[in-house]
């Protein structure tokens, strides 16, 4: 493919490609800029034939690459300015995908412990290096863009506890609770009996190996197990990054069982990945390497599950640019410990794993991507009248002012 299609879609910042054969070619004119290198005489076309996909793909097998002197975030971030929008389908055709959403998020219980595997299953090294110290793999709370990323979490954690609004020695089930990190917190710092369903095999060896060694087995126990098999009734439900996971047909039955899951006047937390448009296709590239089966939902789509499972929303809240935040940090500790893993999984893998960083990040960057934080209560008398309790204690004790917009 003739190089010059780029004309095409360079419309903001300038790229410059460095073809297979050492020329440079510079596409468009101003800031930001940056630069491509491809290593093919085919890389181009490979690439246009199905975008969203392949571009991934000619990364992972070396197709492409970033000359010195540039980064992939930089890159990814001039791309998505010029190309996300072009790519969209006409609204025409967007109830085209609504059948493809369906089918490829049906997730059943079989499908949810296979999608589930393929990512958390992962060695629990490559999630040690990349996270914070208490292992939380879901966006963190930055109240300051200087903030380290377990001052971050720390103070995450504490926001979602606080709109839990416990009370010592209640029951608390937390759905997809990960390597146990925020039943661990819940349970040291607020005096509660935490309960968490997880389908990963890896993240449960490892949930009950750590609150064994805190000596938390009177007070966190990890089960694994389908929320849909669990049959329990709790003060405070909690979930934090498992919603993505349960795809679009599945929402009304998440929210019908959080509901069944609570007391007379039990209060749910759902904290996930959310989109500022209208539902589309996961990104293809995503759900082939990283998640399969995922979706991510809109505020109607949830508010419309919700609805449907007679359960009010006492509180929304959109978090903006945490998660870039967060992945940042998170690809920043990869980086530094990439050349080991390029000798034990190899540098296709490595390859993947920063473009899925970095994809992500540009995504909550500029691509559209949020954060929700849904509170929910069976009756409006459950919780304080207004906000005020949210912040007397809790995030503000460990975070400090205020300056991120995000």
């Amino acid at each position: 493919m003739n190089l010059q299609v780029l004309n095409k879609f360079i419309r903001v910042g300038e790229l410059s490609v460095l073809d297979h054969q050492g020329e440079i070619h510079v596409f468009g004119s101003g800031m930001p800029q940056s630069q491509i290198r491809f290593n093919r005489a085919n890389t181009l076309s490979y690439i246009m034939r199905n975008p969203a996909l392949n571009i991934g793909e000619a990364y992972i097998q070396g197709m492409w690459d970033v000359p010195p002197g540039h980064t992939l975030h930089e890159l990814m971030t001039l791309l998505r300015m010029n190309f996300d929008a072009r790519l969209k389908p006409r609204k025409s055709l967007r109830w085209l995908q609504i059948l493809p959403i369906m089918l490829s998020t049906w997730n059943s219980l079989n499908a949810s412990r296979r999608n589930i595997a393929h990512h958390y299953d992962l060695d629990e090294d490559l999630f040690r290096v990349c996270l914070d110290q208490e292992m939380h793999y879901s966006c963190a709370y930055f109240t300051r863009s200087d903030k380290s990323l377990e001052e971050a979490q720390l103070a995450k954690s504490a926001h979602i506890a606080a709109k839990l609004n416990l009370q010592p020695g209640q029951r608390v089930l937390d759905i997809g609770c990960g390597w146990g990190s925020m039943a661990m917190y819940l349970a040291r710092h607020y005096d509660v009996e935490v309960t968490g369903l997880t389908l990963s095999v890896e993240q449960l060896r490892v949930a009950e190996q750590t609150a064994k060694v805190r000596g938390l087995q009177g007070k966190v126990h990890f089960i694994l197990q389908d929320y849909r098999k669990h049959q329990s009734t709790y003060d405070r439900v909690v979930s934090i990054g498992m919603l993505e996971h349960v795809g679009r047909k599945n929402l009304p039955r998440f929210f019908s069982c959080v509901r069944d899951f609570l007391s007379s006047d039990g209060v749910a937390l759902i904290h996930t990945v959310g989109s500022i448009h209208k539902p589309g296709m996961v990104n293809p590239w995503i759900r082939r390497h990283v998640f399969p089966g995922g979706y991510i939902p809109g505020l109607a789509d949830v508010a419309k599950a919700v609805e449907s499972a007679d359960l009010p929303a006492t509180d929304v809240e959109v978090l903006r640019n945490h998660y870039a935040l967060t992945l940042a940090h998170w690809l920043k500790r990869f980086t530094a410990q990439r050349s080991n893993f390029v000798v034990s999984k190899g540098e296709e893998f490595c390859r993947m794993w920063e473009f899925y960083l970095i994809l992500c990040q540009t995504g909550f960057e500029m691509g559209g991507l949020v954060v929700h934080q849904w509170q929910l209560a069976k009756i409006n008398q459950a919780l304080p009248l207004t906000r005020d309790y949210l912040y007397g204690q809790g995030v503000l004790e460990h975070a400090g002012p205020t300056d991120v917009n995000g």
